[in-house]
């Protein structure tokens, strides 16, 4: 059994699923503890519970309290996506990166963003409006809703230097999130601020994502054309 030392929780899920894979641990087996996981992998203990329950999320282990972690006896690996940083998405295909803050004002949200949420139309967020680039031209255009009940400390983040995607991705431990993809025809709007014509072909992402049961925020996404998304599962 391979042992893997320092290691951050993405590494041991891996590792926990090659062990189930290579049928290490059988199918209603009982899983080591945390504590000894955690003493195998030298790492802290949460660090593997982050590990195992991301992988109960995925079906591959059944967890019950006080009664331990076993691997399922169906296991059925569910498709997960991590949300991405768009600098790194920009700079992993070779392009040098930057972002322009468009708009940025506390304002109560559309009846449409209030409901993803569950939130009242009276309730005041933080509205952002960015274009991120890829060697100057235009590569994603994000219109984001922040949940200020929530993530009150962005008001005091310089969005002129860090994207508010990459900010709460490095600050806020969101848990979950419903994710939806579409392809579309640019608005003006859209075309506008992608430097594209109007109704020109464009990939859309619209997600919301919460930390436990509170909802944190929404975001629309409009890639420029030609966009492409990779992915694995």
């Amino acid at each position: 059994m391979t042992t893997v030392q320092n290691q951050s929780w993405r590494s041991i899920r891996s590792e926990v699923v090659r062990r189930i894979a290579d049928r290490d641990w059988l199918p209603g087996q009982l899983i080591p503890g945390e504590v000894e996981l955690a003493r195998e992998f030298g790492c802290a203990r949460t660090t593997v519970n982050r590990a195992l329950r991301e992988l109960a999320s995925a079906g591959l282990l059944d967890r019950r309290r006080k009664a331990g972690t076993r691997v399922s006896l169906n296991p059925v690996l569910k498709a997960t996506l991590d949300i991405p940083v768009t600098r790194l998405e920009v700079e992993q295909r070779g392009a040098v990166y930057d972002h322009h803050l468009l708009e940025r004002v506390v304002a109560v949200p559309p009846q449409q963003v209030a409901g993803r949420l569950g939130l009242t139309t009276t309730s005041r967020m933080l509205h952002l409006r960015a274009l991120h680039l890829a060697d100057d031209k235009p590569f994603l255009y994000e219109d984001r809703w922040v949940n200020l009940a929530m993530v009150p400390q962005i008001l005091d983040v310089d969005f002129g230097l860090i994207s508010a995607n990459e900010w709460l991705v490095r600050n806020i431990p969101l848990t979950t999130g419903d994710i939806t993809f579409s392809a579309a025809n640019a608005s003006p709007d859209e075309a506008d601020i992608l430097r594209t014509t109007k109704g020109a072909g464009i990939f859309i992402v619209d997600r919301t994502t919460w930390a436990g049961p509170e909802p944190i925020t929404s975001v629309h996404l409009a890639y420029a054309p030609g966009f492409q998304m990779r992915t694995t599962i």
